[in-house]
């Protein structure tokens, strides 16, 4: 039921009232401040419309949730596909993208805490970000393979420092500031060939070490 994120955010079918709108539906469900308990009911009453009118667009808690990650994602691919000229390096682009998810994901309670869980995901909106980062580093010259790494290295890490920020556990009074950590997180990628290896004495025990 939910619209796919290639259809305009303002279209509207017949019929559906006008105060709902995809942007409207997202802010109700940051108002309910709890992703993990909010029902259609409940999001309905914040629209202040019936459930049958919100049952329209989603019937679901699922098609909720994955409406919402479509939106947060539209945001999120606008901020950083919407400067003029060519398209930036993947360095560029990756820090873009962090500070949209940083933006976009907090202004919804819980989001980065639901991404950063075991859950259904919703797989066009991952796939939509994953191609724009897989995309700009292949166009810079990166082998396919290393740049899927790379993305799965930046979205880990990036979901789940937003998830720590959420849920304040972060050790230490000096937390790093999320401009320090995006930096440090990009000038480590692309990932490096795993073939590598370890550095020297980095191996892990043998079964018997230590034992006398």
């Amino acid at each position: 039921m939910t619209r796919t994120p290639e259809e305009p955010a303002t279209k509207r079918p017949p019929g559906r009232p006008a105060r709902i709108s995809r942007d409207a539906i997202v802010e109700a469900v940051a108002a309910t401040a709890n992703l993990d308990t909010m029902t259609v009911r409940e999001v309905a009453a914040r629209l202040q419309v019936t459930h049958g009118a919100l049952y329209r667009w989603v019937r679901t808690r699922d098609e909720l949730v994955d409406l919402v990650s479509e939106t947060l994602v539209d945001r999120v691919v606008r901020r950083v596909d919407g400067a003029a000229g060519d398209p930036p390096a993947a360095p560029e682009l990756l820090l873009r993208l962090g500070w949209a998810m940083h933006d976009e994901f907090l202004a919804l309670p819980g989001y980065a805490t639901h991404l950063s869980r075991p859950h259904r995901h919703h797989g066009p909106s991952v796939e939509r970000i994953r191609d724009t980062v897989v995309t700009a580093l292949v166009r810079d010259g990166v082998d396919e393979a290393m740049a899927e790494q790379s993305w799965q290295i930046f979205v880990t890490c990036t979901v789940g420092w937003l998830a720590a920020v959420e849920n304040a556990q972060h050790p230490g009074a000096r937390t790093p500031h999320f401009a320090v950590f995006l930096d440090v997180l990009v000038r480590g990628l692309p990932a490096r060939d795993p073939d590598a290896g370890r550095p020297a004495g980095t191996e892990p025990p043998t079964p018997d070490a230590g034992r006398p």
